[in-house]
């Protein structure tokens, strides 16, 4: 199965923040949509960086509440690991296994943002695909012959 089979359940809507907002605005729209994790854009509109609760957790325990007034740029992960519509769910709960994070933006040919995958929806699909999987063996299986 391919990262686009995961945005053609879930959506392409992605919620994004500049590298000027604040950390407690961040904070705050992170939980009213109820997701961990943002992508940060530049002014140019090009992916800068990706701001997740993680991070806004070490900004805490590095400078306490006075985080909490400093823009995003200065606690967002710069070095992004993006995939594309094309890899597959395997390789990508690998990197992100490996990689021990737990959101990845998805970027089109020309580097365009169109979606956001989860390790949440990773796992989802992977055991969706497997359940699936063991159904068609067991009516392989149990079929006349």
């Amino acid at each position: 199965m391919l990262v686009k089979h995961i945005l053609q359940n879930k959506g392409r809507n992605v919620i994004v923040c500049r590298e000027d907002a604040g950390l407690c605005e961040v904070a705050g729209t992170l939980a009213r949509h109820r997701i961990g994790a943002l992508v940060v854009l530049d002014a140019g509109g090009a992916l800068a960086g990706i701001i997740s609760e993680r991070d806004l957790v070490r900004a805490l325990a590095q400078d306490g509440p006075a985080a909490l007034a400093q823009p995003v740029r200065v606690y967002m992960s710069r070095q992004v690991t993006t995939c594309t519509e094309c890899d597959t769910v395997g390789d990508l709960m690998e990197t992100m296994t490996m990689g021990r994070f737990r959101h990845v933006p998805v970027m089109d040919e020309q580097h365009g943002l169109v979606g956001m995958v989860s390790i949440g929806d990773v796992v989802k699909t992977h055991i969706a695909e497997t359940v699936s999987e063991a159904n068609s063996l067991r009516d392989y299986i149990s079929a006349p012959a």
